[in-house]
């Protein structure tokens, strides 16, 4: 297991700055997932650390080597990419064995190392087959196996599951999560699926504009955000607007157009004054319906438009005072139909009101 460390790393294509003085901290046997809106550097970011984009500025060291101008041969990764990228004219044997080859590895070993990659992915009894044979689940498991037979220091994969419908992409990601911590890989895993990232990864790393907006795990990331485009790239939110009151306790109050909030800020260094203007970041699923009403984080209003999905129910919720529709997720949802008539009442923990900078 290794460590990646990156500092200062600054990428230019032209005029285009894809990465800006970058630094990021990957813990050994951790499975690390770079997140973002297309062209915010993630991709950059792993082509960087495999090698195929050299840096104008900074460094990429694994473990205690600056691996930041060493060409990619040489730094011992393992890639997966979106495309399966097999061999279509060799049987899968072959297709695992290329690196194996390429790095003049005795037969005998070739053979060996081949059959305990394909084992350790479930496709062992595949050897002889070719790729055209295969569904696209059992490619990728291939390409896995490719990547791992070298013994990679770290696995760097870019969006490997992509081009795999919905109940391959859920098998996969158990998979590849399986696999790495059985290996005790580092891995480097860019993806744009929220879902696949909140559910394997260790930590994440939240991209835009060629910066890091906030590292953290899956839980923290979701839970606090430290900026409305945080809030707004993993998962949904409703954002409310206000002004900060002051402090009451551990919390902070805010005055907004929908009434009075007590919350907690995302950002630990963010202390805003009292005046300031703030945003609420609200996740659908924290509001909870009434009929009695609240003194504080509390909506008044009616359900509009409404998704029922059995376990749970979507609603478009209208405030009372005309403010903007909140979006409300009810788990086993009791406001549906002619039970959802009438004015209710919408509540939130403070604990579950993250106050963001406006």
């Amino acid at each position: 297991m290794i460590s990646i460390s990156i500092h200062n790393l600054t990428k230019r294509f032209g005029s285009v700055v894809a990465l800006r003085n970058l630094d990021l901290e990957i813990e050994p046997g951790e499975l690390f997932f770079l997140l973002g809106p297309s062209g915010c550097g993630k991709t950059t970011l792993l082509r960087s650390m495999a090698g195929f984009y050299i840096p104008e500025e900074g460094s990429i060291r694994f473990g205690d080597e600056d691996v930041t101008r060493l060409a990619p041969h040489k730094r011992n990764t393992g890639m997966m990419f979106q495309s399966y990228a097999l061999w279509p004219h060799m049987t899968l044997a072959e297709n695992v064995a290329f690196g194996l080859e390429e790095r003049k590895v005795p037969k005998p070993e070739i053979k060996r190392r081949v059959a305990e990659a394909l084992e350790s992915v479930r496709m062992g009894a595949y050897g002889a087959r070719k790729p055209n044979q295969l569904s696209g689940g059992q490619q990728q498991r291939v390409a896995l196996a490719r990547a791992l037979v070298i013994r990679p220091r770290c696995l760097l994969l870019d969006e490997p599951l992509s081009n795999l419908d919905a109940k391959l992409r859920h098998e996969m990601r158990a998979e590849i999560r399986r696999v790495c911590k059985e290996f005790k890989l580092t891995t480097v895993y860019v993806t744009h699926d929220q879902k696949e990232a909140l559910s394997i990864s260790d930590r994440m790393a939240i991209l835009d504009g060629g910066k890091i907006l906030q590292v953290g795990s899956p839980k923290d990331v979701y839970r606090r955000p430290v900026c409305k485009t945080v809030a707004h790239f993993i998962g949904e939110t409703d954002f409310i607007e206000g002004r900060v009151l002051g402090t009451e306790g551990a919390f902070i109050a805010v005055e907004t157009a929908m009434g009075r909030f007590l919350g907690v800020t995302g950002d630990a260094t963010f202390k805003p004054a009292a005046g300031a203007a703030v945003t609420l970041s609200v996740r659908p699923e924290c509001w909870k319906l009434g009929r009695e009403p609240r003194a504080h984080n509390a909506v008044r209003g009616r359900i509009g438009e409404s998704v029922y999905l059995g376990e749970v129910a979507q609603y478009d919720f209208v405030p009372a005072n005309g403010g903007a529709t909140l979006k409300i997720f009810e788990l086993n949802p009791r406001y549906v139909g002619a039970a959802s008539d009438g004015e209710l009442c919408a509540s939130v923990e403070p604990d579950d009101v993250v106050i963001l900078g406006a």
